[in-house]
């Protein structure tokens, strides 16, 4: 099992470094495909991921980066509202075949996963964006590393018991510090590159430390939503880690957040 998923992360790197390495409509497209398949894990979840209301998400879905990728932002909002209004159209239509959790978990989903992670392309088209982005990787997959490596050799007191019984609080202070620690380290190699930035070291410490904040977050959402809903994994996508969303889960919360905190603390 542990070779499976070692390897498994190893190919996720190799992809990783890969899509974002040559940016633009690569990351935009790898990025648009997992947020159907994070969206179609999740829409399973409520049955909706091969009906009409289903396919309404995944339409949106399209729509929402077809935007992203032309001139056309300036009508997102709009496509959020006809998105909405196509989502009630089905459902009062063909009432009573569904209900308004259906339409909820439709919605959610979308605003869940596509919006979401659509921001890891954000971030790639922003100036400097290829360093950038890495930051959302430290936050989440250094986050996560650091801090079982703490709850496993330190940890004594439970983070949330009931929701996640493995996390310790010294597992959470370890993967924040570290996630800081470690951002302030790659500010500081990669501020030659960076040269708008000013206090490169002070501003990726203080984005690591958020961004792993938010990191754990999405990662106990993911797993409030699995343990609710009865279930282990979201796939058997990804050998020995899940589906996309049991390895993007952090992900997905941390991307617009960094995003967000880039473009106010640089210049």
């Amino acid at each position: 099992m542990f070779k499976q998923r070692l390897m498994s992360g190893i190919v996720l790197v190799i992809i990783a470094v890969a899509v974002l390495y040559f940016g633009g409509y690569v990351t935009g497209v790898f990025t648009l495909l997992l947020s159907v398949g994070g969206m179609f894990e999740l829409l399973r979840i409520y049955n909706q991921h091969n009906k009409v209301l289903g396919y309404a998400g995944y339409a949106a879905t399209f729509a929402y980066y077809l935007l992203l990728f032309t001139d056309g932002r300036k009508y997102i909002l709009f496509m959020f509202i006809l998105a909405i209004l196509l989502i009630l159209g089905i459902y009062v239509f063909a009432y009573p075949k569904y209900t308004d959790k259906d339409i909820m978990a439709v919605i959610f989903s979308f605003f869940y996963t596509a919006f979401m992670l659509s921001y890891v392309y954000e971030i790639r088209i922003l100036p400097h964006g290829g360093i950038l982005v890495i930051m959302i990787f430290i936050c989440s997959w250094v986050n996560d590393t650091l801090a079982y490596c703490t709850g496993v050799t330190m940890g004594k007191h439970k983070m949330s018991p009931k929701l996640s019984p493995k996390k310790s609080v010294e597992g959470l202070i370890g993967g924040l510090l570290g996630s800081a620690v470690v951002g302030g380290i790659y500010g500081y190699f990669f501020d030659k590159y960076v040269y708008t930035i000013e206090n490169s070291v002070l501003v990726f410490a203080l984005i690591g430390f958020a961004g792993a904040v938010v990191a754990v977050i999405g990662d106990l959402t993911a797993s409030a939503i699995k343990r609710n809903n009865d279930i282990k994994d979201y796939s058997k996508l990804i050998p020995g880690h899940g589906g996309i969303l049991d390895r993007f889960d952090s992900i997905i919360f941390t991307a617009p957040v960094i995003y967000y905190l880039m473009t106010f603390m640089i210049k």
